[in-house]
């Protein structure tokens, strides 16, 4: 059983999370959020206290550059569209171009092969609809 303390610490990352996923989400994980805690509350808070209150709250990194990190190595998967859909948004979000998505995805061929860049662009395609709907991917 948690201790008061070990709450409050727990409380201190969860709280420091959600901001950060607040500050680069649209949305689409805040929902992912709420659907997983119907499934698992204590995976869907652990989801948030770790990656997000640990992990990408450190200060080396601007949210550009970890949302690009982040990107690359979820791409480099192959298989995590789902991840990579919410991660492109985030990266748009925060002021990613096109430009710069575009880069990171082509490395994903060079350093896991074209299946891996195939499906990343495919969810690329996607998100670039669903972003930039007037846009038509200019």
């Amino acid at each position: 059983m948690e201790s008061t303390s070990e709450h409050k610490i727990n409380d201190e990352r969860f709280e420091k999370g959600w901001n950060k996923i607040k500050e680069i989400d649209g949305g689409i994980l805040q929902q992912f959020y709420r659907d997983l805690l119907d499934i698992s509350p204590d995976f869907a808070r652990q989801l948030v206290q770790f990656p997000f209150g640990d992990v990408y709250s450190r200060p080396a990194l601007d949210n550009q550059k970890r949302e690009l990190a982040i990107v690359s190595a979820i791409a480099a998967l192959g298989h995590a569209q789902p991840q990579l859909r919410l991660h492109l948004h985030a990266a748009i979000k925060v002021g990613c171009t096109r430009e710069e998505l575009n880069e990171v995805l082509m490395m994903t061929a060079v350093y896991s092969g074209f299946p891996a860049a195939l499906n990343a662009f495919a969810t690329f395609g996607s998100v670039l609809a669903e972003a930039l709907p007037c846009a038509g991917h200019a």
